[in-house]
């Protein structure tokens, strides 16, 4: 099972390049973030025409994420909306089990200025998650998170670290709360794959960025130890990057033998 995560930075005004990646990737599953669509705006009738079901929690201008799925492949959604604060209405969060795989696509938020108030939210919105996952882990099924995480967990995923250190997506309180979602027993599929290869999925619009390929790495796999054994491929879809019009960040992909 090919599964993919992608940041598309506006679903509507991207869609044609959404469309022609998936024609070309063709995922069996597909998390979108970024959607900035309100839920009765999401282009179901494209995406069901180029032969995907969808579930997504839509926002008025900002955040929103989807699960798409091909044709044929079963998708029953489990919930959507983070536990853990009744009163967040920020649409970042949505999990589906699909082909026997609890699916969980995530927006984290990003945090900056910091500090402040955003990344107060940030801070605890990785507490929710935290919790979360580590129920998921109690259930003893196979379990993938994937999403932006708006994180970039080690200095070899971001060029230039000395630049960031005072940034919402580097800071150490931020890098620390990754990893001990790690330690509670996740694999960080991409970095498992390449484990000292420089692999970017985020280049700004500004500076060339992509052209002197000055990136970040924050769209992330996370797989529970029933699918660490199963994990046989993955990357990045670099190119899509430098499509007219595309996202700032490139879909990133694995495979599953499942």
């Amino acid at each position: 099972m090919k599964l993919a995560t992608y940041n598309v930075n506006g679903v509507n005004g991207r869609l044609n390049v959404l469309l022609k990646w998936l024609e070309e990737a063709k995922p069996d599953v597909a998390c979108l973030q970024e959607l900035k669509a309100p839920q009765e705006k999401f282009p179901i009738d494209a995406i069901e025409a180029a032969g995907y079901q969808a579930i997504w929690h839509g926002q008025k201008q900002w955040n929103g994420v989807a699960i798409l799925v091909k044709d044929g492949i079963e998708m029953k959604e489990v919930g959507r909306g983070l536990p853990g604060d009744p009163e967040d209405l920020q649409s970042r969060y949505i999990e589906a089990l699909v082909n026997g795989v609890l699916v969980c696509c995530l927006y984290l938020p990003n945090g900056n200025p910091a500090p402040g108030p955003k990344f107060d939210y940030k801070l605890k919105w990785f507490d929710r998650l935290a919790i979360r996952a580590k129920q998921l882990l109690e259930f003893k099924i196979p379990v993938v998170l994937m999403g932006d995480f708006n994180v970039m967990p080690t200095e070899l995923d971001v060029y230039k670290p000395e630049r960031w250190v005072d940034d919402a997506l580097f800071r150490p309180e931020i890098r620390e709360a990754f990893h001990n979602l790690l330690a509670q027993g996740w694999t960080d599929a991409i970095r498992t794959l390449y484990p000292d290869e420089k692999i970017y999925t985020f280049w700004d619009y500004f500076r060339n960025a992509y052209g002197r390929d000055a990136g970040l790495r924050i769209d992330h796999f996370l797989l529970s130890s029933e699918l660490k054994g199963k994990l046989k491929a993955g990357g990045v879809d670099k190119h899509v990057r430098g499509w007219e019009k595309t996202s700032d960040h490139a879909p990133v992909w694995i495979e599953l033998n499942v």
